[in-house]
């Protein structure tokens, strides 16, 4: 099922982790993958955000801008 080298990998991440088992040591490096494909769709999502964000926030400032009270102070 698994190749040598996957299972020479697993034993030498086994050791180094201090896991007890293999599939410890394959659960700890899942969770570590999951984790990182977490923060990678997080990472994103954030930037989808904000961008729309950024393009309201800009049309915002510009209409307030027009508006401002410091430039009738002169």
């Amino acid at each position: 099922m698994l190749q040598e080298a996957d299972g020479e990998r697993i034993e030498s991440l086994k050791k180094r982790l201090g896991a007890r088992t293999r599939i410890e040591a394959v659960r700890s490096a899942l969770d570590l993958l999951e984790r990182a494909a977490e923060r990678t769709e997080r990472v994103a999502k954030w930037r989808r955000v904000a961008g729309v964000v950024a393009c309201e926030s800009g049309a915002v400032l510009r209409d307030f801008a027009r508006h401002s009270r410091l430039r009738r102070l002169d």
